[in-house]
């Protein structure tokens, strides 16, 4: 290990020698696109207006994604490049760096979000993205390339699980009965939270957006249709009150939070991802940004809806 580990940061040193300022700006822009503000930008911008199934859909994978990769960190528990050599370090992070969680989670999202795009732009963005992303923290000496690979790799594992069996089980869950539908939610990010009780932001925000999409499909039944400035409308509205609402609490249980229960946490994520799914589709309606959504067709299990509904 610690003969990889040194070829690792041999590569590191060899990838930061063209280094400059201007390009470690462009490598640091390049970095926050595998941040969480990002996908708080991103995935919202997805599910109110391109495609709400798919969006939902993204948001859970991403959550799922982030939590399984905090506990490999964890478990791998590897140093960073600029722990071996400070020198190299253009950035901090407050984790362990093997698998890289911005290449896994970057080759996540675009690979999943490739169906969105035109042939064959969505495979273009699939691989150029979480490439510039993974490339860009070798440069920036926060991750070996082995940490970054890694983070690839695994990131496509979860792609092609989706692929093979997203379809599947969306259509089961569509069956189930909003209780049984809640109850599976909670269960899930009760692991979450076992895989890691050290951070439950993955965990609340999971449990916020799918439960209270299983909820919205009777309160909040909006569409993603409309014309380019009505979903321009609804977005910069949207992301707006989403700003709100993960700034205030965070600002007014900054203190608690430190030192406190890791409930709250799990309570303001789960609140913002709540609103992500149901607060924010509501008041779309009520504001005439949104229409309501088709009434679907005949059967029982029509009416009830998809958990992960379109």
């Amino acid at each position: 290990m610690d003969q990889l580990l040194s070829w690792g940061l041999s590569v590191v040193r060899e990838a930061q020698t063209p280094a400059s300022p201007a390009l470690t700006v462009v490598m640091k822009g390049i970095s926050v696109v595998g941040t969480e503000y990002c996908y708080l930008a991103l995935l919202p911008l997805i599910y109110w207006c391109v495609d709400k199934r798919r969006g939902l859909r993204l948001g859970v994978l991403v959550f799922l994604s982030a939590a399984i990769n905090l506990r490999l960190k964890l478990a791998f528990a590897q140093p960073r490049p600029y722990d071996l050599d400070p020198s190299v370090g253009m950035g901090k992070e407050s984790t362990f760096g093997l698998p890289s969680g911005h290449a896994q989670t970057t080759t996540v999202l675009w690979g999943s979000a490739a169906p969105l795009f035109r042939v064959p732009w969505g495979l273009v963005i699939a691989i150029a993205l979480p490439l510039a992303v993974g490339l860009s923290r070798i440069y920036l000496g926060v991750h070996f390339p082995t940490d970054v690979l890694a983070g690839w790799t695994i990131g496509a594992a979860i792609v092609v699980l989706d692929r093979l069996v997203g379809d599947g089980l969306e259509r089961l869950l569509a069956g189930l009965h909003d209780t049984i539908a809640l109850a599976l939610v909670t269960a899930v990010a009760l692991g979450m939270n076992l895989l890691s009780m050290k951070d439950t932001s993955l965990s609340g925000a999971f449990f916020g957006l799918a439960g209270a999409a299983i909820y919205a499909r009777k309160s909040a039944p909006f569409s993603v249709s409309g014309s380019l400035r009505r979903r321009a409308l609804r977005y910069l509205f949207g992301i707006a009150t989403v700003a709100i609402v993960y700034a205030l609490p965070k600002l007014l249980l900054a203190g608690l939070e430190a030192g406190g229960p890791p409930i709250l946490r799990f309570l303001r994520y789960a609140l913002l991802g709540a609103w992500v799914s149901a607060g924010a589709p509501w008041l779309f309606l009520k504001m005439g940004l949104a229409d309501p959504e088709p009434s679907p067709p005949h059967s029982e299990n029509a009416k009830e809806g998809s958990v992960i509904s379109k």
